[in-house]
Formats: structure tokens, C-alpha cells, sequence
């Protein structure tokens, strides 16, 4: 009984981060706050594979992942986010593009819930991928304008609730072995996370970015391909109206 509840108690783990990043970042602690929103996503991407691993999955640990993930990818980087770069800023605004980002999160969270997903992809840049990228992008602050931080900010949002197609890394499994390892994983990253926050949080910035821009590539090589197929059957069909009208 107490192996089925791992998962479960990664999951809530993860959801207890997230309410400390947001209880950090209160208290101006900001580095700190995003470093809790990485290690709650290393945390998220241990839940599901344990309970693969210890044939534990569940409806329940389904939604419970689901509002976890909600807490910690989407409120809680919003609110970091709104406490670095936009306190200062014109209320409406502020309120506005800080609302929009837990909002898709939520619609993500729901679309990934009912709908079936293409096999090793996932539609739409996942919500702690998202909260991440959010999270950490908050410390450039002094180094990014507001407009700049505010369009980054409903990109990011937009991505989320988009069709664009991301790898889906969870699927990659977790030998039963290497469970009992886990916990000292997660251990040794919150030591390196509190003991060289700025550093760790700047540097897991890259990696997160490059992820959502690879959805982006992909879909701009989608559409480009798509447009060529149009193109050769335009042609083609004209091609074939110009032979027809020569015999007539």
C-alpha cells in the first residue's frame, strides 16, 4: 500500500514547491522561488514514471497531477513573474497578462485530460515546460523591458494552448531499480538549487527555451511542407488544365 502512494507522494511534492515558490517569492526571495518551480518539475517527471514503474496508475493520481501541476507551473510562476517585472506596471496590464498565464495553463491541463495525444508528442507546450521557462525568465528582468517581458510572456502562454507538437519525454521509462535513487535525486537537487540558485536558474533557462522553440520549428516546417504540397498540386492542376485546353 505504502509503494502505491510513491507517486502520489512525488505529486503532492511537487505541489508543496510550488506553494513555497510562492510564498519565496513574497518574501523577494526570486531565485530561489524559480529554482523551486525546476526541482517541482523534476518531481513531476518522476510521479508518472514510478507509477508506471510500480504499476500504480490511477484516475486519481491523474487529476491530482493535474491540479499539482496547476498550482506549481501555473500560478506559481505567474505570481513570480508578477512580483519581479510587472508590479511596478500599469495595474490593468499587469493583472491582464498575469491572469492569461494560468488560464491557458488550465485549458492545457483540461485538453490534455480529455483529449487522446499523438503518440510521443505532446499538443501544446506543456505546462511545466511553460512554468519553467516563466519562472526563470523572470530573473533577466533588469536585462528585459517590460513590453518585451509582457509579449514573451503571452507567447509563452499562447504556445500552451496552441497545436503545435512537443517530444514527450515522459514516456521514456524508469527502471524499478533506480526508484529508491529518486529521492536522493531530488535531495542533491534542491542542495545545488538553495547553494547556487542565480547560476542554476539562469543556466536551466536555456534548455527550457530551446524546448519552445522547438515545437515552433516544427511547425513552421510542417506548414512550410504543407504549402509546397499545395503549390506542386496548384501547379499541376493547371498544368493539366493547359494540356486539356491544347487538345481541344
Amino acid at each position: 500500500m505504502i509503494t502505491k502512494s510513491i507517486p502520489n507522494m512525488c505529486t503532492l511534492g511537487n505541489l508543496f514547491l510550488g506553494m513555497i515558490a510562492i510564498l519565496l517569492a513574497v518574501d523577494g526571495k526570486y531565485s530561489l522561488a524559480a529554482i523551486m518551480v525546476i526541482v517541482a518539475m523534476l518531481l513531476d517527471g518522476l510521479d508518472g514514471r514510478m507509477a508506471r514503474a510500480l504499476n500504480a496508475q490511477s484516475e486519481f493520481g491523474k487529476e491530482l497531477d493535474s491540479l499539482s501541476d496547476m498550482i506549481s507551473f501555473g500560478v506559481a510562476p505567474a505570481v513570480i513573474m508578477y512580483l519581479v517585472a510587472f508590479h511596478d506596471a500599469n495595474s490593468a496590464l499587469a493583472w491582464t497578462v498575469t491572469a492569461i498565464f494560468p488560464m491557458c495553463g488550465a485549458l492545457r491541463l483540461a485538453r490534455f485530460n480529455v483529449r487522446p495525444g499523438v503518440p510521443g508528442y505532446f499538443t501544446g507546450l506543456p505546462i511545466p515546460a511553460a512554468g519553467g521557462v516563466l519562472a526563470t525568465l523572470s530573473l533577466f528582468h533588469d536585462q528585459i523591458s517590460l513590453l518585451y517581458m509582457s509579449i514573451a510572456m503571452l507567447l509563452v502562454s499562447y504556445l500552451m494552448v496552441s497545436s503545435m507538437r512537443y517530444p514527450n519525454f515522459k514516456k521514456v521509462g524508469l527502471p524499478k531499480k533506480a526508484i529508491w535513487v529518486a529521492p536522493w535525486v531530488v535531495i542533491a537537487a534542491v542542495i545545488l538549487a538553495v547553494k547556487f540558485p542565480d547560476q542554476l536558474s539562469k543556466l536551466i533557462f536555456i534548455p527550457l527555451v530551446l524546448y519552445a522553440l522547438y515545437g515552433m520549428k516544427l511547425n513552421i516546417r510542417k506548414l512550410s511542407r504543407r504549402r509546397g504540397r499545395e503549390r506542386d498540386r496548384s501547379n499541376q492542376e493547371e498544368q493539366d488544365d493547359q494540356y486539356r485546353h491544347s487538345q481541344r
